[in-house]
This record gives structure tokens, sequence and C-alpha cells, in this order.
């Protein structure tokens, strides 16, 4: 089955049985949505959980005057939303689609079930949360501590490892991403981040082209953001 190929790739369904997979994918509903759509509003009761099969989508809230603060960046093969089955039983942020979208949609009861019937459910779930709240631990670190250069450098480190192509040695990704909304992401200003992308240019270590970042030197890169 088509879904079962798409739950392989994410940390959630990991170390599942094909009859597991199976259970998981019967439950799953595929949704589509064009770029600019909304998969769920912040405040909105969480009903279910997405994992995206192909594209990204944009976690963000917005602040009392009105500004975004983008939280988190969704791609093919991770989930999200799953913490909002905790708590008060709302979507904490709004997830909107940068591109055209497809998704698995998991609806809160059905899935629930299949975590009291299989203990490995919940021994994957509570992994795969233990790594989120690592993963915004880690951000909000180098949000605090960290210069401008550093969390860029981070973002683009990141950026490559889920969605880039390498040739001859240099590494090719596409910023699918609003500079203004990076700038969010990153707790600057469009100022602030497009010096610094001009300071790693004009060290030779990335080149930019309109949405088009070119790393020619990643172990560089790295150093900056610490890795």
């Amino acid at each position: 089955m088509e879904y079962i190929k798409i739950l392989k790739k994410s940390l959630l369904f990991s170390g599942l049985n094909e009859e597991n997979l199976s259970e998981v994918a019967h439950i799953a509903t595929k949704r589509n949505y064009a770029r600019g759509d909304v998969l769920f509003t912040e405040g909105e009761p969480a009903v279910g959980f997405f994992l995206v099969a192909s594209g990204s989508v944009k976690l963000s809230k917005i602040s009392p005057d009105g500004k975004e603060k983008v939280l988190h960046f969704a791609y093919a093969g991770e989930t999200f939303a799953e913490a909002a089955f905790f708590g008060d039983g709302r979507y904490p942020a709004e997830a909107r689609a940068l591109e055209k979208v497809e998704a698995l949609y998991f609806p809160r009861d059905a899935f629930m079930g299949l975590l009291e019937r299989n203990p490995r459910f919940s021994l994957n779930l509570i992994v795969t949360l233990s790594l989120s709240v690592r993963r915004f631990a880690r951000q909000i670190e180098e949000l605090t501590f960290a210069e401008v250069p550093t969390r860029l450098a981070a973002y683009l480190i990141e950026l490559a490892e889920k969605k880039s192509t390498t040739f001859q040695g240099k590494t090719y990704l596409d910023l699918e991403i609003k500079k203004g909304e990076l700038a969010s992401h990153l707790s600057t200003v469009s100022e602030t981040l497009s010096r610094s992308l001009k300071r790693l240019k004009d060290q030779g270590i990335i080149d930019v082209k309109g949405s088009r970042v070119v790393i020619h030197n990643m172990p560089r890169l790295k150093e900056i953001a610490g890795r």
C-alpha cells in the first residue's frame, strides 16, 4: 500500500512491523493542500495529527501585536501536532502549507485506540516527543545565546539534511520561505539576516541567488554553527 511506504519514512512509525503499519495505514486519510492553505489554526480543537508525505509546512504563532513568530518547519517524513493530543487538546499554533503539500491525517480517537492496543506505538510516540522537546530546547538555546550567523548556519545545515542535492562537492538547496519568515524563525529582523547571508557569502562559504542557496564549504558552515 502506498501509505505504508510513506509511514516507513517517519521516525514515529519506525520499528513497526508490516502488520502494525497496516493498522496505522487503515486509519489514515490523505489530504492535499495548495501553497498558502491553512491546515489548522491556533486554538482549534486538536482532533488529529499529520505526517508530511511531500512538500513543507510552516508552524507559527501570531503575537498580540500581530507579528508572526515562526516556530518550526515540517518536511517530508516528519509528523507534527501529535503533542496537541495532550494538554488542553487544542492546536498551539497555526499550520500553513509553504508549497503544494500531500499529507496523511490521523484522527485522534482512532490513533489513541491503536496506542491502547499496542505498547510499541506508545514507546515510539514517547521517543518522537522526547526528540521534539530536545530539538526545541536546542533551538531555544541557539536563539538565546548564539549570534545570528550561527543561527543561520544551523538552519541551513538542518535544511540541507532534509531537502538538498549535492553535486561536485557543493550542496544546493532552496529557501521555500520569504526572508521575513526566516528572520522570524531565527528571532531577528530581515536586515540583520541579509547582512548575515552576505557575510557567509563574502567568506566564500555560500552563494545566494534568489531563493537558491549553494553551500560551497559545508565543514566551515558546521564550524560556525558549532556542530
